[in-house]
């Protein structure tokens, strides 16, 4: 049975998309089989993994609205344990088509359903934004991870995503639950991030994981060479930072 992850903050520019990718191939890595759904009209996901966007012809988009099958619309990486569903600008208008549809929250778990036994690991890369997508993604996922920028006003606006993390638990999906928040873009030589490193630490009290993600050059290059930072330079910061996510998030799943 696939473990289904979705990475979410409404907030952009958080390293949201880049958790996404690089948490994917790690797990991969590590010869578990998994999927990365890009779940994100701007299609990021996809172009860092190496796709050109602009010629997906199947995507997400087809298996939500009910046109294809996930099978139909998976794409293989250069991991092999690694697949991809992209995203397209299709779906850009799927919000509205989904306003009139029965169940128009839980079309994409029921997409998910016969891929469960395919993966033991789904992980789904949300828009920045708080609508349908989202909602779908949060009703279709076990966990979610919260991944946050080591900035000045890193917790503002989170109360909102709780707040929908808490309806969707009421009355979709009550198995939802915060796998762990995530700080990104941490320079340790910078007394404000060590500052939000404890205030998220108190805030959410011993949710938060013990991997931050370090400010690296390279983890920032790696998409607009359409790579993991594990295949563009596994020997970075970035590169050691997810492996250590991905050990432990495994611990989570495996203890």
């Amino acid at each position: 049975m696939a473990k289904i992850i979705a990475i979410t903050n409404q907030k952009g520019g958080v390293g949201k998309t880049t958790t996404a990718i690089n948490l994917s191939c790690c797990l991969a890595a590590a010869e578990h089989r998994t999927c990365l759904i890009d779940m994100d009209p701007q299609a990021n996901a996809t172009s860092g993994m190496g796709f050109d966007k602009d010629k997906i012809e199947t995507s997400v988009y087809d298996t939500l609205i009910g046109k294809r099958a996930l099978r139909e619309v998976v794409l293989e990486t250069d991991l092999t344990y690694l697949h991809l569903v992209p995203s397209s600008i299709s779906l850009v208008g799927a919000e509205v088509e989904l306003v009139t549809m029965l169940s128009r929250e839980s079309k994409l778990k029921t997409a998910l359903a016969p891929a469960a036994d395919e993966y033991e690991y789904i992980i789904i890369d949300c828009p920045p934004s708080l609508g349908l997508l989202t909602i779908n993604t949060l009703t279709a996922a076990h966990s979610v991870i919260i991944p946050i920028q080591a900035e000045y006003y890193a917790l503002e606006g989170l109360g909102q995503l709780l707040n929908t993390i808490t309806l969707v638990q009421e009355n979709l999906n009550p198995g939802l639950k915060i796998e762990g928040v995530l700080l990104t873009m941490y320079d340790s030589r910078l007394n404000l991030s060590r500052q939000v490193l404890t205030e998220v630490r108190k805030h959410f009290d011993g949710n938060v994981y013990n991997t931050v993600i370090s400010r690296n050059v390279r983890l920032s290059e790696a998409p607009s060479f359409g790579k993991p930072i594990i295949l563009y330079d596994v020997l970075s910061t970035g590169a050691e930072n997810y492996m250590s996510l991905a050990k432990e998030v495994l611990a989570q799943w495996e203890s």
